[in-house]
């Protein structure tokens, strides 16, 4: 079985292959998400602990969280599900999925690094990938950074040099747009959102009661009618008498 092991910290990944079964038997019949110490694959892994983020079986079926089964399945998914991207609006497809239970039929199993042992792997936890991007919303950069409320955010945003395929232009730099920045324009622009939905409510209030007395005045204005005709009524049947 092939490990696939990933190591947040540095960023770094690495794929071996263990051969003896003895030494994966600490994994079998464990579930995706489950914590599992190292110290069974080997002295150098001594004292990590790996988290099982997935894997694949031997004829490349992936393992799909929540399905409580060491086999594989066949099960009706649409939008939303993983392991199945829909093709078409509301389309829904039968998917050969494999259960979520670690056994020996897996051909790759994916581990994450959740504490680092003893001794460094080579390879894993002994190098350090720099981040290619940086954070992008306002909050994110303000807690990578440190910052305070009163500090300014643009100032702190990880640019990236790029160099262009011709070498006759000069490298340039870019920089991700930040999202949920507040701004002087932000806060006008809400401001007057406010002011507009205050106006909106009081014209409609105005209305209202314009609507309101002109029904009253109708109302009025019909009941005067009926009266009048109630009395024209009464007084030719009187002279008629």
């Amino acid at each position: 079985m092939k490990l696939n092991i990933a190591n947040p910290a540095t960023g770094c990944q690495k794929l071996i292959e263990i051969d003896d079964e003895r030494r994966l038997r600490g994994f079998y019949d464990k579930r995706m998400a489950q914590e599992v110490a190292g110290d069974s694959l080997g002295d150098e892994f001594k004292g990590y602990i790996f988290r099982i983020s997935g894997g694949n079986d031997k004829q490349g079926f992936p393992m799909k969280q929540g399905v409580l089964l060491p086999h594989r399945v066949r099960l009706l998914l649409s939008k939303g599900h993983s392991c199945y991207r829909p093709r078409r609006t509301g389309e829904r497809k039968r998917k050969s999925v494999r259960g979520c239970i670690v056994q020996s039929d897996l051909a790759v199993m994916n581990l994450v690094v959740i504490k680092q042992g003893e001794q460094d792997i080579p390879g894993l936890t002994d190098t350090t990938v720099p981040k290619r991007l940086g954070p992008k919303r306002a909050n994110n950069i303000r807690k990578f950074f440190n910052l305070t409320k009163e500090d300014d955010v643009r100032q702190y945003v990880i640019r990236r040099t790029i160099q262009p395929s011709n070498p006759e232009k000069k490298p340039y730099t870019k920089a991700p747009k930040i999202q949920r920045l507040v701004t002087p324009v932000t806060l006008r622009r809400q401001r007057k959102k406010k002011l507009e939905k205050r106006k909106r409510l009081e014209r409609k209030t105005e209305a209202e009661a314009e609507y309101k007395q002109l029904l009253a005045k109708r109302v009025k204005e019909a009941k005067d009618r009926k009266i009048e005709r109630r009395r024209t009524s009464s007084m030719q049947k009187s002279s008629s008498a």
